[in-house]
């Protein structure tokens, strides 16, 4: 298993951080290798991505999310083994600390390459720079999912 962790500060409040985040249809603005993402229900994603020539689709289940503080998903099918969690810090009233944490299982002898390499490390970095790039240009979220997802077993 790879584990990726990246940090951001962006530059609005985190309520805008975290609202902008739930907006899953909106990765491949600012997702390298994220071709598409349909929200099938409140806890259900589908994910078309490609990085590197490989192709792959996945549904992913939001496993915990809570407004303002983060959002957690796992792979449930497909062809892929992904989980991630992303958090939110209120660093002030206009400055919110985004830490994206990835794991995944890579397959295959491009992706086992790429992952030695620190190619994946380098994809979360310029994805989490897009990301602020995307957010602070547009000062507004697109849109906002404000529902609390417990952690199971709670």
């Amino acid at each position: 298993m790879s584990t990726v962790t990246e940090s951001i500060d962006v530059n609005v409040p985190v309520s805008t951080a975290y609202n902008q985040w739930t907006q899953f249809e909106s990765f491949p603005e600012f997702m390298g290798g994220v071709e598409s993402i349909t929200q099938l229900s409140d806890r259900r994603t589908h994910w078309v991505t490609k990085v590197a020539g490989v192709k792959r689709e996945f549904d992913a289940e939001i496993t915990e999310q809570h407004p303002d503080e983060r959002v957690a998903w796992k792979s449930v099918d497909g062809d892929t083994k992904h989980a991630g969690v992303v958090t939110f810090h209120r660093l002030n009233d206009d400055q919110t600390r985004v830490t994206i944490q990835l794991d995944w299982e890579p397959e295959g002898v491009l992706e086992k390459a790429g992952d030695a390499v620190g190619v994946d490390e380098r994809q979360v970095k310029a994805d989490a720079k897009r990301f602020k790039e995307f957010i602070e240009k547009r000062g507004a979220e697109t849109g906002a999912w404000r529902g609390d997802v417990p952690r199971p077993g709670q």
